[in-house]
């Protein structure tokens, strides 16, 4: 990681290259594997501690109601963003290990709960720490970068759940492995976070003013997102694990969700040129409708597949369009403002797998919450472009 040295000769600057990879390793583990290692190990756990698919859903549940109190946190307190990227990985690197070594359901919860937290203060921290260095050095079109870590974490997290399934380790060991993987991250980012950065990339003082309505509006659509994308992103290896016997197929359908999200945020800079960050919200919503529809009207390989590329292939570039549109429409300060629709989106995100646990009894409970995510999403869309107010700026390129 490479530094400069300010005109002075006392103060490093942190390069925009730098930032790009400290936020890169940051979401890779805080989202990679704090929030989404649940879906490739689930499968295991399915098989070596009888997990139902109800209780697997209550643990994800568990982890986005985390995310959603975390967010909340990030609103009232509006830390340090170093600081929470700091402890937050931490956080969650520690519980992620405690989870191999936990036996019980309750257990369980209550550590998949605080890495939901944990991850929820890394995401904001990153945002509002990397996304002003960024613009400091004039490379505003990076932030995919940094947002490319979401999809690289899953990747990571999904190939070492294949191999793990291939060479029948237990989930045990897998959440053990994993969780070393994380605390190192976090020892290997820790030291140039403490580099100071300047009142840029500071946590600003709490706003005083209320969020205009059109950045409202863009948070209940952000929240609508959450829920829509959250039951193929929690369920999809598990539903093919159903159908595929072969553990080399149906572990597939994870890392390709990986490498699809990794991909999209370099693609969406091509693609999306010349686009404000709603149009490519948007945009991208559409392709993620059909995405989560697929495997609800018929499960096969292709259109597993499918709906990983889909949803993989989207929701990381609508998360990021979504932060780039809060920050052009809110008015308020970074952490503030990305906390809110942060919170939007853990709202709707847990509805996802507890609507699936709720109609676990059903034959077809992924089917039909999946139904009910596209008419969330589409629902969405149409807020969105009708009521949300102007598309405003090019997004940078």
């Amino acid at each position: 990681m490479s530094y400069s040295r300010a005109m002075n000769g006392q103060k490093l600057e942190i390069s925009a290259a730098a930032a790009a990879s400290i936020g890169l390793l940051a979401l890779a583990s805080a989202m990679g594997i704090g929030r989404f290692s649940l879906t490739p190990i689930l499968p295991l756990m399915q098989q070596d501690a009888g997990l139902s698919l109800t209780v697997g859903g209550w643990l994800a549940t568990s982890n986005y109601i985390g995310y959603l109190l975390g967010a909340l946190a990030c609103i009232a307190l509006t830390p340090r963003p170093a600081l929470a990227i700091r402890w937050g990985l931490v956080s969650v690197g520690l519980t992620t290990l405690a989870m191999g070594f936990a036996d019980r359901p309750p257990l369980w919860l209550a550590l998949r709960f605080l890495a939901g937290i944990a991850s929820a203060f890394v995401l904001v921290g990153t945002s509002a720490w990397a996304m002003p260095i960024l613009r400091h050095h004039g490379k505003e079109g990076w932030s995919g970068h940094v947002f490319s870590g979401v999809g690289i974490g899953i990747v990571f997290a999904g190939l070492f759940g294949l191999a793990a399934g291939i060479d029948a380790w237990s989930s045990r060991v897998t959440w053990i492995v994993l969780g070393a993987v994380s605390v190192l991250l976090a020892a290997l980012v820790w030291r140039p976070l403490g580099i100071e950065t300047g009142p840029s990339t500071q946590a600003n003082a709490p706003g005083t003013r209320a969020l205009p309505r059109p950045a409202i509006i863009a948070a209940f659509c952000y929240g609508a997102f959450g829920f829509g994308y959250i039951i193929p992103a929690t369920f999809l290896p598990a539903l093919a694990k159903g159908y595929i016997d072969d553990p080399a197929m149906f572990g597939l359908v994870w890392p390709v969700f990986g490498a699809a999200a990794a991909l999209s945020t370099f693609a969406s800079g091509w693609l999306g040129r010349g686009l404000a960050p709603r149009q490519v919200w948007t945009r991208a919503k559409w392709v993620l409708a059909f995405g989560v529809l697929a495997p609800a009207v018929v499960v096969n390989v292709a259109t597993l597949l499918f709906s990983a590329i889909c949803v993989g292939g989207t929701f990381v570039v609508i998360t990021m369009a979504g932060l780039q549109e809060a920050l052009r429409l809110g008015g308020t300060p970074a952490p503030l403002a990305v906390g809110v629709m942060t919170a939007a989106f853990g709202t709707g995100q847990i509805g996802g797998p507890l609507t699936v646990s709720l109609l676990g009894r059903s034959e077809h409970a992924f089917a039909l919450a999946s139904f009910i995510a596209v008419f969330g999403l589409v629902a969405g869309n149409c807020v969105l472009l009708y009521f949300g107010g102007s598309s405003g700026k090019p997004a940078p390129g």
